[in-house]
């Protein structure tokens, strides 16, 4: 697939998507990331993507014209995904509808505000990732390649430890993991895990998944 990245920050995403899984996986062809600088589609010397907004207040509002002349230029098809503090809370049945279209486009705010018209009549989805905000949208644009990245088949090498992550499977947390020492300062791994028992392993998870959902996420039921 290819994903695009709109950002009057274009060098953001150099580092972040040369590493890791977002970076073996392009490596592999699985993906290719299109970073577009908004201000090349400005017509002033100062490449001036905001201004002030009508009906006064503070701060700065990012102009319509740049996102749609960059779309216009793109041509994209799939998903134009705003990442703003009003769109609502992106979830993992988001990031499994954005890995299997062709190509994915993530607009990028920043300042006060982006013009309503970017949201209303060119993004299909506006999402947050969650109750407070960010500088800008790169670190949102930056979560959401990356949850969509780890789900293309073969960017992982190990599946099923995808498949054991909370929210993979329905909307509830994992269960606590452990490794070596088995015990390390006077706090010792579970007995169950050290057993064996793999029938015992399974039905301890599920209840410890269970435990924590219940216990931290009350809202997910």
């Amino acid at each position: 697939m290819r994903i695009n990245l709109v950002s009057i920050f274009p060098e953001f995403f150099t580092g972040p998507l040369s590493l890791s899984i977002p970076a073996r996986a392009a490596d592999a062809g699985l993906v290719e990331y299109n970073v577009i600088d908004l201000r090349d589609f400005t017509h002033d010397r100062h490449r001036t993507v905001d201004d002030l907004p009508y009906g006064g207040g503070a701060g700065m509002v990012m102009k319509p014209e740049p996102f749609f002349e960059a779309m216009d230029d793109l041509g994209p098809v799939g998903p134009i995904v705003l990442l703003s503090a009003r769109g609502r809370p992106f979830r993992h049945a988001d990031a499994v509808r954005f890995s299997v279209a062709p190509e994915l486009t993530l607009l990028c705010g920043h300042y006060k505000d982006v013009d309503q018209r970017v949201a209303d009549h060119l993004a299909t989805d506006e999402v947050s990732l969650g109750d407070f905000v960010l500088s800008g949208g790169e670190v949102a644009a930056l979560a959401v390649t990356d949850a969509v990245v780890r789900l293309l088949p073969g960017a992982m090498g190990d599946h099923d430890a995808a498949a054991t992550d909370s929210f993979y499977d329905g909307p509830r947390l994992s269960a606590p993991s452990y490794t070596r020492p088995p015990e390390y300062r006077g706090h010792a791994v579970p007995e169950v895990l050290r057993s064996g028992d793999h029938a015992r392993i399974r039905a301890w998870r599920e209840e410890q998944a269970r435990r924590s959902t219940a216990e931290r996420r009350p809202d997910l039921g």
